[in-house]
């Protein structure tokens, strides 16, 4: 079980909101922007998320982690719970055939691809990781891919929600962890 101090904050929520970089007006103006590239990037920070977000796994066969980020998260849980993990791709950046799913951003649309070749996903429980949870479109679509190529998907594990965005609503009955949950 993760670390959890006198005050009832986790080892890991603190790594998180000591390290993260706010930026304003990024990528637009009036955007308060949560980038998480300093906790990756801090041994300490890194090993205390990745020792929180593996104990969420739920006896997972896999682990999914979302361009591109959840990569580098999806990995280092994998690594640590003896599993394999799965590079959900941005489209066009896998070679055919591929399983791909289209889905709607608050700015227009994009595609997620995984490959239909070469990895069984047929009865394989999978934890789907990415670093944000936003506005739900991403996890939701990642799990509409895995599951259409034969996935059990046993929940998602973010380390920022971003609660004001409603992206738990999206995402309906999957169970999703998240490390830090933010305005």
């Amino acid at each position: 079980m993760s670390e959890t101090d006198a005050d009832g904050t986790s080892a890991a929520s603190q790594a998180i909101a000591s390290l993260t970089r706010e930026v304003a007006d990024f990528p637009e103006p009036g955007i308060q922007f949560k980038d998480l590239t300093p906790v990756l990037a801090d041994p300490a920070g890194l090993a205390t998320i990745t020792e929180a977000l593996a104990e969420v796994a739920d006896g997972c066969d896999m682990v999914a982690g979302i361009d591109a980020r959840g990569f580098l998260l999806g990995a280092a849980v994998a690594i640590r719970l003896g599993t394999g993990v799965l590079a959900v791709r941005k489209g066009g950046k896998l070679p055919p055939p591929v399983f791909s799913e289209t889905y709607t951003l608050e700015y227009g649309t994009a595609t997620l691809e995984i490959p239909a070749d070469g990895i069984d996903l047929t009865g394989k429980r999978v934890l789907v990781i990415d670093d944000v949870l936003a506005t739900g479109g991403t996890v939701a679509a990642t799990v509409k891919l895995l599951e259409r190529a034969g996935a059990i998907v046993v929940g998602a594990a973010v380390l920022l929600e971003l609660e004001a965005l409603g992206g738990r609503a999206v995402v309906g009955e999957l169970k999703v962890t998240s490390l830090t949950v933010v305005q």
